[in-house]
């Protein structure tokens, strides 16, 4: 036809109405049961009407990014080169707001794609300090969430996983220049930040239940 390759690109085609539907259905479901595997998600969905197989549900939620939640060794790993502090809230009693505050990072299901939601946690009152929402897990929104919880307060210690949106220098720079002790979860910490379930953290001015 006279036209170069170069010129030509493949269009992706969308998901079908019943695989979006499997990942609508999985999401919800993995909210409720985050320790269902794939096994027990095949279950559930041929109980609830579906045909399918086991492979196709671990593809699915492999598509989705979830992981089922079991106790394991290096749950985060850390970026080549930035630097880690230890965890200091082994037996530490939380008595008082602004002692401890902690953050974390989840997605929210969007109509067309994922988005990503880091929150920032007082972990006496269960107050949400202050939150972003990004469409990229760049470091960038989490220290803007930051920025915006330090106008309020400044916390004791801050305590986070080691995700390197954590660790990057722009991050734990701006908590050293604050005054903050940073603490870090490390291997056997894996519940440190069970106290999110049941959290919403729609917006600063409400508490979690």
């Amino acid at each position: 036809m006279g036209l170069a390759r170069s010129s030509w690109y493949y269009q992706p085609r969308p998901p079908s109405a019943t695989t979006q539907e499997l990942l609508d259905r999985l999401d919800e479901q993995y909210t409720r049961t985050p320790f269902y595997g794939t096994r027990r998600m095949t279950a559930w969905l041929r109980r609830e009407g579906y045909r399918v197989h086991r492979k196709r549900v671990r593809r699915l939620l492999q598509l989705l990014g979830l992981e089922t939640l079991y106790p394991k060794p290096r749950t985060s790993t850390p970026a080549p080169g930035h630097r880690l502090y230890p965890y200091l809230l082994r037996g530490l009693p939380i008595t008082h707001a602004d002692q401890v505050w902690s953050s974390d990072i989840t997605y929210i299901r969007l109509r067309q794609g994922w988005g990503y939601l880091v929150a920032i946690l007082d972990w006496y009152s269960r107050y949400v300090v202050a939150w972003e929402v990004s469409n990229t897990l760049d470091s960038a929104f989490c220290v803007a969430a930051l920025e915006r919880a330090l106008t309020h307060a400044r916390p004791l210690i801050f305590n986070m996983d080691q995700g390197s949106q954590f660790t990057s220098l722009e991050f734990t720079g701006r908590l050293q220049a604050a005054d903050g002790r940073i603490s870090m979860d490390g291997r056997g910490r894996a519940l440190d930040n069970s106290s999110w379930s049941g959290c919403g953290a729609r917006s600063s001015t409400r508490r979690c239940t």
